[in-house]
């Protein structure tokens, strides 16, 4: 009989994205040792200072989002101390004029709204048609509280190009898309994927950015995986 591979020793890493909380991972099923730091700081370097002076020595590391963002540029400061990375519902590249705008118009909402309020008007991007989803996804945005989200408005303003890191990305990486999802589609983790040494590009189906949210079992299955891959 074929052995089953053991689970990394390492602690899995998993990062929240833009208004979100460690409940976005809790649906998952992977029986490993995690941390789920949620992002802070409203500067890219600082975060991952923040997150570099917290964690352990070495871990697997997952991201989505804007947390995989910072996963793309906490491997490429310390690529010592990561084993293996995931990186899901994504962007590597640098911020836009119009983004920029966007999150602007957005800080504005949160000075006179709430961060409920402002997670609101993103649910046609983050979900598909998951009403059931709905109260769960503005709860993070509460519970993040209007300072915390207007900091990650912040830390996107400060992001930087991350392609040419990831070319020397040199641990087993999963890139993991979700087939629906309108903020960050396919083709980018197309090109993350071909970045990546030997990195495997997975697609989540009937899935829109929230993948752990939409699919947790789908999730779970490839995670898993990563975290057995040689």
């Amino acid at each position: 009989m074929t052995p089953v591979p053991e689970p990394v020793a390492e602690p899995l890493v998993l990062l929240p994205g833009m208004g979100c909380t460690p409940d976005l991972w809790s649906l998952l099923d992977l029986e490993v040792e995690s941390m789920m730091p949620v992002l802070e700081e409203p500067d890219l370097d600082a975060e991952v200072d923040r997150l570099l002076g917290l964690l352990p020595k070495r871990f697997a590391l997952a991201g989505l989002s804007l947390g995989a963002i910072v996963a793309m540029a906490l491997v490429r400061r310390a690529p010592e101390r990561v084993s293996r990375l995931a990186l899901l519902s994504t962007n590597p590249y640098p911020p836009t004029p119009a983004q920029r705008a966007v999150w602007a118009e957005q800080r504005e909402r949160l000075g006179s709204g709430s961060a409920w309020e402002l997670q609101a008007t993103l649910l046609p991007v983050l979900l598909g048609d998951r009403p059931d989803l709905v109260t769960r996804t503005l709860a993070m945005a509460e519970e993040l509280g209007s300072a915390t989200y207007d900091a990650q408005l912040r830390l996107q303003d400060t992001r930087v190009d991350e392609r040419p890191g990831l070319a020397q990305v040199r641990v087993p990486t999963l890139v993991l898309a979700a087939r629906d999802d309108r903020l960050c589609p396919l083709e980018r983790h197309q090109e993350i994927a071909r970045l990546v040494p030997g990195a495997e590009l997975a697609v989540v189906e009937e899935c829109a950015h929230l993948s752990p949210f939409e699919q947790p079992a789908a999730v779970s299955g490839h995670l898993r995986r990563w975290l057995t891959a040689a």
